[in-house]
């Protein structure tokens, strides 16, 4: 017997025969990029998700992503094994089709390329791109196995690849598979949830993020807005004062609005008031310690203060220990869901554009509050108030009808009082 007839080599396989190996070994590329692109492009956040509620498929993928270089591994190694094995068989085709032709490998080698190209790359990592997350939940029961039959070859390959990484001075650092998001990241991943999110909700998490960015200082009531008690006053104006508060909590001071003695409870006082038995020394004695709080302080950390001291109010002072204003726990907690109260009981405090696209506002609102309500982008960087705002611009207190542009805002003084700005119309920008 000769060495022709001792085995069967590719030009006794027939041409039809040929062509369908070569079919079956382009899908096979095909599934190998498609499976590159999609286990790269999976969602490892929902896979881990799907995971934890008993997904198994999902479960396999995060444990293949564990080990990237591993899942590579086998993935190149069957795409270039089957693109290797595709190239002979269409030299092979080439041959049988236009004999020794000088051209004739040249023209398989243009159409192999062609094929590969379209049907095994663009095509299939275009659909693996596309849904990953659900082809990977269903490819891996396929790599898997694959992974634990060539396992010691992929071993071997690694271990090269790994030996030449070491002496390129490129290997990867200890936990560069972990994914760690960085708070902007976060923010955009949460602002791109338009479909899996809730808008309140997706407002709630924009709001948090911004904590740890926000003062005291940024949210407060400013001193010349906060309610106080007078220790000097008459007791029939304290009387008055307390029948027509609606706020739980006083500051009380003693002469100078500065000099803040202490904290009055209402419901302290109520007994007394109610029985006529009471006088300035009754009131001194129901009065609690004053919190302070300096005015650089997070909101992220004052909220822990607040509740691990059991406080609900505190009094904001500067560098100096000048009292700059009043925050309350309630403030915080508005500054994270948005507003849940209103001011006066009765009074409509929403701001809101008008038909003739103008709004009032008072001179003592948050610059904060007026670019979330309104949609505006006035400057954050100096003073917080509308008021302060406008003072800072002119070096001066401002007469009633003058107006200004400030940050893109045009600006209009209906009010000045008591050296402040209070009343303002503000126009819409285009």
């Amino acid at each position: 017997m000769d060495s022709g007839s001792a085995g069967l080599g590719m030009e006794d396989i027939p041409l039809s025969a040929q062509f369908w190996t070569l079919a079956v070994l382009l899908v096979c590329s095909g599934f190998f990029s498609m499976a590159e692109t999609a286990m790269m492009a999976s969602n490892r956040h929902r896979l881990r998700h799907l995971a934890r509620e008993g997904n198994a498929g999902a479960a396999l993928a995060v444990k293949l992503l564990g080990t990237t270089d591993k899942l590579l591994g086998v993935i190149l190694l069957g795409n270039t094994l089957v693109n290797a094995v595709a190239a002979m068989v269409t030299g092979h085709i080439a041959l049988t089709l236009f004999g020794e032709e000088k051209w004739a490998l040249e023209a398989g080698a243009v159409f192999i390329t062609f094929c590969l190209l379209i049907f095994s790359e663009i095509t299939p990592k275009v659909i693996g791109a596309t849904h990953p997350d659900w082809l990977t939940q269903r490819i891996s029961f396929i790599l898997a196995p694959m992974l634990r039959i060539a396992y010691p070859l992929i071993w071997t390959v690694n271990l090269l690849v790994t030996g030449l990484l070491k002496l390129l001075h490129l290997q990867p650092k200890p936990g560069h598979q972990e994914l760690r998001l960085s708070t902007e990241e976060l923010r955009i991943l949460v602002l791109e949830s338009v479909h899996g999110i809730p808008s309140q909700h997706r407002a709630i998490l924009l709001n948090l993020f911004d904590l740890e960015d926000i003062t005291v200082e940024d949210i407060m009531q400013p001193r010349g807005s906060v309610e106080a008690i007078d220790l000097q006053a008459s007791l029939e104006d304290i009387r008055q004062q307390l029948a027509t508060s609606y706020h739980t909590n006083l500051p009380v001071y003693d002469g100078d609005p500065g000099n803040v003695i202490g904290i009055l409870h209402q419901r302290r006082l109520l007994s007394h008031v109610l029985g006529g038995e009471w006088n300035h020394d009754t009131l001194r004695q129901q009065l609690t310690d004053p919190y302070f709080i300096p005015a650089g302080t997070h909101i992220y950390s004052q909220l822990q203060f607040f509740q691990e001291n059991r406080q609900r109010l505190g009094l904001v002072v500067d560098e100096y220990g000048e009292i700059q204003g009043l925050i309350t726990l309630e403030d915080i907690i508005e500054e994270i869901i948005g507003k849940f109260t209103t001011g006066l009981p009765g009074v409509d405090n929403e701001l809101r554009w008008q038909t003739d696209n103008t709004v009032l506002v008072e001179g003592g609102k948050p610059l904060r509050e007026l670019n979330r309500s309104l949609g505006l982008d006035l400057p954050l960087e100096g003073p917080k108030t509308l008021n302060g705002l406008i003072l800072e611009y002119f070096q001066d207190i401002p007469e009633a009808g003058i107006s200004a542009k400030i940050g893109g805002v045009v600006m209009e003084v209906v009010q000045t009082q008591d050296k402040a700005v209070k009343i303002v119309r503000l126009s819409r920008p285009k």
